[in-house]
């Protein structure tokens, strides 16, 4: 797992890492990993992401002129990604109880990608700070910001989609942009949404909100104390003739089925290191043979503003605490 540096303005801080990558000749092949359909889609979402989130495009522009590939190509890679993906992994879980307040995520993905997988520090100028995990760049899977609020995803099949921002920039968003609870509510509410995905958010005051989110429907439940917990799948009555019928060969009812056994009344950071490794039922005990596994597993204890991460399967690694800080 890389554990980049950004700072500076979102084109600076995206043009030097792009320029890392071209000088050690690590130059992604975008172009060969796009569609037709993808460039299409790219083009209408353009209008989107520039309205709600420009300065995240000025971040892909620096980066493809680093690499000295074309923007369009990169921003249609990233852009499509979430919207048009079939593979839909991992488990989020917010706590907020005596024992303190959490945000838990084991990331689920194909192993292939694991050595490519960032912990990244975002220190850019005028907005928050943030360290967040990511499958890919630029984009966040989950992540906490300087103000004490953590956020989550996990895909959901598409089967439904639309134009508008994917699960990774609605989390990277949310990290650089919003403090509390309310605000990421506000704009989750209001943001055109083009994947499928549960979001989990959860401040330093205890404040829970969750999402699901597709590009025909949303769906919020909050609360300020108990605990909230999503795997691959929709729950809510609203939402959950979104759910696709085919099979579960990713064991996200399996893994909704531990997290809803558990009793997180006296959960802490222990409690929770086990659930995600295992030993409270089935979470991330994959056979090695499959292709995915879980890379990543984060827990974030908003009130002693510490991060624990175990990089790899934590059933089988260890956590450690991140001091980047």
């Amino acid at each position: 797992m890389y554990h980049s540096r950004w700072k500076g303005s979102h084109y600076e801080a995206g043009f030097k890492y792009g320029v890392l990558l071209f000088k050690n000749g690590k130059i992604p092949s975008f172009d060969r990993l796009i569609s037709s359909d993808k460039l299409e889609y790219s083009k209408e979402a353009f209008y989107v992401y520039n309205k709600v989130y420009p300065e995240i495009l000025d971040e892909i522009r620096g980066f493809a002129d680093g690499l000295k590939l074309d923007f369009k190509v990169v921003f249609a890679f990233l852009a499509s990604m979430y919207v048009f993906t079939e593979d839909t992994y991992c488990s989020c879980i917010g706590i907020s109880n005596l024992k303190g307040i959490f945000l838990a995520r084991n990331s689920d993905f194909d192993k292939s990608i694991k050595n490519l997988t960032d912990s990244a520090l975002y220190r850019l100028d005028n907005n928050y700070s943030f360290i967040g995990n990511t499958t890919a760049m630029i984009q966040m899977e989950d992540g906490i910001n300087d103000r004490g609020l953590a956020c989550g995803l996990t895909f959901v099949y598409p089967t439904v989609k639309g134009v508008g921002l994917n699960a990774g920039f609605l989390i990277r968003y949310i990290l650089e942009k919003c403090s509390t609870v309310d605000e990421a509510k506000i704009f989750l509410e209001s943001v055109d949404v083009g994947s499928s995905q549960n979001i989990i958010v959860i401040d330093k005051t205890g404040e829970m909100l969750l999402a699901e989110l597709n590009s025909s429907d949303k769906y919020f439940e909050q609360k300020s104390s108990g605990v909230i917990y999503r795997t691959n799948h929709f729950i809510s009555e609203k939402m959950v003739k979104y759910k696709t019928e085919i099979k579960d060969d990713i064991y996200s009812n399996e893994r909704y089925k531990t997290l809803e056994s558990i009793d997180y009344d006296e959960f802490d950071v222990n409690d929770i290191k086990l659930l995600l490794s295992g030993k409270k039922g089935f979470m991330c005990q994959y056979e090695r043979s499959q292709q995915f596994d879980t890379i990543w597993s984060s827990i974030y204890a908003l009130k002693e503003n510490k991060m624990y991460r175990c990089e790899g399967n934590p059933g089988r690694k260890k956590y450690f605490i991140d001091r980047r800080w």
